[in-house]
């Protein structure tokens, strides 16, 4: 694949992908496309967006999620916590994404009072005890059972091309 003057190339265990040097989006949001709340939370997002591109939508939980391409964060990382980039290649996590989420969409209000000094340690710790326990507050199996089947997945699509995380 031969880049365009204006984009730059990154490989993914042998995978070319084509970035732009000056992305569109200006937050580029991880998340977990199997988990059902995660989904809600960004089918919401995804619509304030309104095809407007200010948010990068990338689902850890596919395949060919390539570490590399977005922070360096690696899916088991990404599947404790929630994390974001930003478009200067900042990586942020844990509430922070979603102050950041929302206000690039215009609703930073939402999450304003976040920022209190009162209020803000008891929401980061609430979302601490939500990441702990999302997997199975969702029904879903363990991270190392996820982790698993998914080692299980990428080594069948090897030949692909995809990129591989184990």
């Amino acid at each position: 694949m031969t880049p365009s003057p204006s984009t730059s190339e990154s490989s993914c265990k042998g995978t070319v992908v084509s970035t732009p040097e000056s992305p569109s989006w200006q937050i580029k949001l991880l998340y977990d496309g199997n988990c059902p709340l995660c989904m809600r939370e960004v089918n919401f997002l995804r619509r304030r967006d309104g095809g407007r591109g200010l948010v990068a939508f990338v689902d850890i939980a596919a395949d060919d999620y390539c570490p590399e391409e977005h922070g360096g964060i690696d899916f088991e990382t990404a599947m404790g916590r929630i994390h974001a980039v930003r478009a200067d290649g900042t990586v942020i996590k844990n509430v922070e994404v979603f102050r950041q989420v929302y206000d690039v969409l215009g609703l930073g209000w939402v999450y304003a009072a976040t920022r209190w000094p009162l209020i803000g340690p008891v929401v980061d710790w609430l979302y601490g005890l939500w990441a702990d326990w999302r997997l199975r507050l969702t029904g879903r199996p363990d991270l190392e059972t996820i982790r698993q089947h998914r080692q299980q997945r990428q080594r069948q699509s090897a030949a692909a091309g995809r990129c591989r995380l184990d």
